[in-house]
């Protein structure tokens, strides 16, 4: 299965078969306000909904988005460069799946091109077209290095995140300040450990 057979099951899986119109989801929203204990009625409340509503449009628009045609126009004229490319401190906004709550964090994307390169602002939206989503970190790891490796056909691919999940800093065990950490290196990364460390080493997780 290809880079856009994946990316087409997941939409299939996680799109319900249909869509709920705007109105049935601002009525959505008067429902858990009501059973948090408000009143939709009030003043202050009266255009919650609504305001939701466009920010769920924001929050998850990575369903709408295809990160691999995010990747498909690409530049030749490199000199011969073949070294490491690294986009460094991209800050992404994820939400758990399982509760629904942020997941705020930084991802650190690299790959070694073979005769083409990407736009940089490219590896960024790719971050953003994942995180966009309901996620598990894990997940959105595997994807964004596996979107990239299949578009790019690199001779490797490293991607680094640290999250911190407010369904468990603010909820739960309330534990404020824990990251999770999780990586995906493919081809060369997997295979080279030089090339591995200086990666690491860039991004600041050697010492």
């Amino acid at each position: 299965m290809n880079i856009h057979d994946t990316v087409n099951k997941l939409k299939a899986d996680l799109q319900p078969a249909e869509k709920p119109s705007k109105a049935e989801a601002e009525e959505a929203v008067r429902t858990l306000l009501r059973w948090a204990g408000e009143n939709p009625a009030r003043e202050g409340l009266l255009d919650t909904p609504a305001r939701v509503t466009k920010a769920y449009g924001e929050w998850f628009k990575g369903y709408e988005e295809d990160p691999t045609a995010m990747l498909q126009r690409t530049f030749s004229e490199v000199e011969g460069y073949n070294e490491m490319v690294l986009l460094k401190d991209i800050r992404f906004e994820s939400y758990c799946e399982h509760h629904m709550a942020p997941i705020i964090g930084t991802a650190h994307v690299a790959y070694v091109p073979t005769d083409r390169v990407v736009g940089i602002s490219k590896l960024a939206r790719v971050v953003d077209a994942f995180a966009k989503r309901l996620q598990v970190q894990e997940k959105m790891t595997a994807q964004i290095a596996n979107a990239i490796d299949e578009a790019l056909r690199p001779r490797g691919v490293a991607v680094f995140l640290e999250g911190e999940h407010h369904c468990m800093c603010t909820r739960g065990v309330n534990k404020s300040g824990v990251t999770m950490v999780t990586s995906a290196m493919r081809g060369d990364f997997q295979k080279d450990r030089e090339l591995r460390r200086d990666f690491m080493g860039i991004i600041g997780k050697i010492g």
